[in-house]
This record gives structure tokens, C-alpha cells and sequence, in this order.
């Protein structure tokens, strides 16, 4: 298909790298694929710091333990079209509640999705809170599986915990967390439902990422030969970045052995 002028409702020909070609002249693929990536960028690094503190928390006995773990993980049990309606309900500027409490603190309104310095942060706040709990889990995992015998003779030697967690709890812990940046970076990347339903790429086109551009050549313009080829450079970026990624964690699992 990504070969092939192929508009829905009318013939179809070959044009073999036609399409490819447009696409790497066309300057709004471009701005899709830099927006994707920012968005990728600060959807994987928030959502792994709160995800890593929160493991550090969690993994330490206090009251209630149990029920504030079963909390936080909520926000993972929704759906992303569910809950990206009721964060739209929230970002609205004169009804939000977000803007309410902003107002009632003496701070100013923000513009949140409506404005185009903001949307992208915006966006990466809902992914954050989305899909920080699965970053936790994997976090938790990989603490209750790290061996006790380094951390008594630290205990021994009188490392303080700082120390403790920079030489031996995050060395160990890298390889878990080079799990939960794989899942979270591919994630990232092929995010839509959140962003298509909060702004549909919007305003104009300041939150349009690779997945809203296609879909929009796809099923908005009927442009499925140009779109082909979008899915197919979206796929081998992917592949390219999972690939990296995963030999990144090879390297980490050896080091640690």
C-alpha cells in the first residue's frame, strides 16, 4: 500500500518510493516526528522518577501500607478513553476544576490543552499520572527481588542510606528499570487515544504527533498510500529505538552479574 497512489473511493497505481519521497519533503511529518519525540522524552522520564521514588516508598513497612499501594495504582485500572475524557472536563478554562484550584491559591489560570506552549506538557502530565503506577510495580518488583546480604554488610560498614541506594540498590535495580523504560518508551511513541481525545492534535497543530497525522491522512483525507508509508517509518523507528533499548538492558544485566 505504502507503494501504491491509493486514495479511498478511487483507483489505485503503483508509484513505488513516491510516497517515501513526499514524506521526507513534507515539513508537517517533520514537526509530528520532533512533537513525538519531545512528548516521548518527557513521558518516559517523569512517569520513571515518580515511578522509582514511589517504589522507595512503598517498599518500606508503615501503617496502611496495603491501601495506599492498592490508591495508587488506580489510575493504571482506567481506561485511557475514559480518563482522558474526564481530564478534558478538567482542563476546560472557565469550568475546570484545575483552573479553580489555581484561582483559589492566588495563581493565575493556565490554558492547559488550549494554548500551544502548554498542550505538550499538559499531555505528558496526564500520560505521568497514567502510567506512573506501572512504573512502581516493575520498581517494586525489582526491589523485593534484590539479595539482603549486600545491604547488612553496607549496614555493617556504616553506609548511610544514600550511599546504600547509590552503590548498591540502583545498580541492582538498573536492569528492572531498563525494563520499565522499554515498555514506557514504546508506549510513548504510539500514543493516541489520550491526545486524540483531549485535542485532536490541537490547537492547530501543536499537539499533532505521528499517530494523529496518519490517522488524519487516513481516515480525514483518504489518503491511505501516504499513510502506509507514515506507518511504515513509524514501525522501523520503533523497531530502532526498541532495539537500542534492549541491547542498553544487556549491557546492564552483564554488568550486574
Amino acid at each position: 500500500m505504502s507503494a501504491m497512489h491509493w486514495k479511498l473511493g478511487g483507483e489505485r497505481s503503483v508509484t513505488g518510493l513516491h510516497n517515501y519521497e513526499r514524506l521526507f519533503s513534507d515539513a508537517r511529518f517533520g514537526w509530528a516526528v520532533a512533537r513525538t519525540l519531545w512528548f516521548t522524552v518527557l513521558s518516559v522520564i517523569f512517569p520513571m522518577a515518580l515511578g522509582i521514588a514511589a517504589a522507595m516508598a512503598f517498599a518500606k513497612k508503615f501503617p496502611l501500607r496495603g491501601l495506599a499501594r492498592t490508591i495508587f495504582i488506580l489510575p493504571m485500572m482506567a481506561t485511557p478513553v475514559a480518563a482522558a475524557l474526564v481530564w478534558t472536563m478538567m482542563f476546560h478554562p472557565q469550568l475546570g476544576v484545575l483552573n479553580y484550584i489555581l484561582t483559589s491559591l492566588g495563581l493565575p489560570p493556565s490554558q492547559w490543552v488550549y494554548h500551544a506552549d502548554t498542550v505538550i506538557p499538559t499531555l505528558v502530565m496526564v500520560e505521568t499520572w497514567h502510567w506512573t503506577p506501572l512504573v512502581m510495580l516493575i520498581a517494586l518488583g525489582g526491589l523485593a527481588a534484590l539479595p539482603a546480604d549486600p545491604f547488612e554488610a553496607a549496614k555493617i560498614d556504616g553506609a548511610n542510606g544514600w550511599q546504600a541506594f547509590r552503590h548498591i540498590t540502583w545498580p541492582l535495580l538498573l536492569p528492572y528499570v531498563a525494563v520499565a523504560a522499554i515498555m514506557r518508551t514504546i508506549d510513548a511513541l504510539k500514543s493516541f487515544d489520550i491526545i486524540f481525545v483531549i485535542t485532536s492534535g490541537g490547537p492547530g497543530t501543536a499537539s499533532e504527533t505521528i499517530n494523529i497525522y496518519l490517522y488524519l491522512q487516513a481516515f480525514a483525507f483518504y489518503e491511505l498510500g501516504y499513510a502506509s508509508a507514515m506507518v511504515v517509518v513509524f514501525f522501523a523507528l520503533i523497531i530502532g529505538l526498541a532495539f537500542l533499548m534492549l541491547r542498553w538492558r544487556q549491557r546492564l544485566a552483564e554488568a550486574t552479574k
